[in-house]
């Protein structure tokens, strides 16, 4: 006779293995399910949940957000959805009145949302995360300082003659990726830019350095993101990267310190400030990986774009005669150095006002070429998003293709199309942020995105052509599920150059 209740369940279960399987699977769906009906409560204060479970959510919004989110859209019928990711909850913006209400308000927090959700920079504690508002709010500050007239005009030449020395490594003719040549170069004037000058110098030393951050992006997955207490071979990778980063970093500022050389750069300018070590070196390491990935992006679209449309090179390399013309004193060009020194001519204030073409070529590009996804967690306390409640510790994200790719906003919005008129709406367009938290080096981004597109203008006629090397007039499509590269997602698409005769 079988002992009765649960001591005989217990007894058949260890004397039958073979059901062991069977019952702890069980015991995991009904789990599952119990968890399932306690996100579809009734609750009108909150925005509808996204069905299905949570491995499908976590594959799909780290794999193809783009599609993620218009899924999740259409199937709740709602501008706002939220869904489980792990421990956290994440809830999706869209809508005129929800994107409003998340750019503005005041408990959603940037560092924290990009951190816990995006995971893409080397994250070093106290040094580049975990920082306090004092060290944060500073950085900001010196970040303006870099932006200041004065040292933007200082180093308008640099970046020049970095663009002339890379730009003549690629040959009087050829073709090329324009999504690793041009990054390339965006990343070597981001260096100059934000860094030193023992750096920025060294061709060799740059290329290394983006050798890091590279690995650095490909060692951010989806599993370093949710579980980044876990040694996998890419938390490793990353880490192993953000260490060699750092160690660069740490060896330039010690040597610049103990030799007492001064240097024009932006690591003069932190030092001079008197800024701590671990300051000093968290707004090298964040601001240049920060800066470059989103500047290298656009600069390549933008100069894809333009390789399809012959009109629009016309009217953009017009411009930078114009410039040349009205403001620069060197008038013959100088065959060793072609157009260096009649763009350096070019006072920052006409590189700022006097390019309304470039400047809508840069605004359409970060409309249509640019997948990013706001993320922001909420510090609290209990904030409302068109009329849903977020509370405290969740996260709020707000996909920038809700409004850049809206077609009662952009008729035809997969088109390339600079001519479109500026539209007054409220957060019609967010390429550079808006609401309380914008680009803080904006200025910075125009200004090395307009001089890498006149000196490539002025130096080469080019065009676009397919992967078989033939010249095509059919526009390229960013991918919108690609949030780190963007390349397109409808073929292989090439720079075809050729100095002018």
């Amino acid at each position: 006779m079988y002992p009765i209740g649960l001591p005989s369940f217990l007894w058949l279960i260890i004397n039958n293995v073979a059901w062991v399987p069977f019952v702890l699977l069980c015991g995991f769906l009904f789990l599952i399910f119990r968890l399932y009906l306690h996100l579809q409560r009734p609750d009108y204060d909150a925005p509808p949940s996204l069905p299905g479970f949570f491995p499908f959510h976590l594959i799909s919004f780290f794999r193809e957000p783009f599609a993620f989110f218009n899924r999740g859209l259409s199937l709740t019928g709602h501008t706002l959805f939220q869904f489980r990711l792990w421990r956290d909850n994440i809830i999706v913006v869209s809508g005129r009145q929800g994107r409003a209400d998340f750019l503005n308000a005041r408990s959603l927090d940037l560092g924290e949302g990009f951190r816990v959700l995006s995971g893409a920079l080397p994250f070093v504690s106290g040094v580049t995360s975990d920082l306090q508002q004092q060290r944060i709010a500073t950085i900001y500050k010196r970040l303006a300082t870099v932006q200041k007239s004065d040292r933007l005009a200082e180093v308008i030449p640099e970046v020049l003659a970095d663009c002339h020395r890379i730009m003549d490594s690629w040959g009087k003719c050829g073709s090329f990726d324009p999504f690793s040549k041009i990054n390339d170069l965006v990343f070597q004037t981001s260096v100059r830019c934000l860094t030193c000058v023992e750096i920025a110098n060294d061709p060799e030393a740059v290329a290394t350095l983006k050798r890091q951050y590279d690995d650095v992006d490909r060692g951010t997955t989806p599993i370093t993101v949710l579980f980044p207490w876990f040694p996998g071979p890419a938390m490793l990778k990353k880490l192993r990267a953000t260490k060699k980063i750092y160690d660069m970093v740490v060896a330039i500022v010690r040597v610049r310190k103990e030799s007492g050389t001064v240097h024009n750069d932006s690591l003069q300018m932190l030092l001079d400030a008197g800024d701590d070590r671990n300051l000093v070196i968290g707004f090298i390491m964040g601001l240049l990986i920060a800066g470059a990935r989103s500047t290298g992006s656009i600069a390549s679209w933008l100069i894809t774009f333009m390789g399809c449309n012959a009109t629009i090179r016309q009217r953009a390399r017009a411009e930078v005669q114009d410039l040349i013309s009205n403001h620069s004193v060197e008038k013959s060009i100088d065959a060793g150095t072609p157009y260096l020194t009649q763009l350096s001519d070019v006072p920052l204030s006409a590189w700022e006002a006097e390019t309304p073409v470039l400047d809508s070529l840069i605004r359409e590009t970060l409309r249509l070429a640019q997948p990013h996804i706001a993320m922001r967690r909420n510090v609290g306390p209990e904030t409302y998003i068109d009329g849903k409640a977020v509370p405290t510790g969740s996260f709020a994200v707000f996909p920038f293709s809700d409004v850049h790719l809206n077609p009662l906003l952009y008729p035809d919005p997969l088109r390339f199309d600079p001519s479109r008129p500026i539209l007054k709406e409220d957060f019609a367009f967010v390429g550079w942020g808006g609401g309380r938290v914008t680009c803080l080096g904006t200025r910075l981004a125009k200004l090395e995105l307009k001089l890498i597109v006149a000196m490539f203008l002025l130096n080469f006629d080019f065009h676009l052509v397919d992967g078989d090397g033939r010249s095509t007039h059919l526009q390229p499509q960013p991918s919108w599920n690609d949030t780190k590269s963007c390349r397109p997602s409808n073929g292989s698409f090439f720079i075809k150059h050729q100095q002018p005769s």
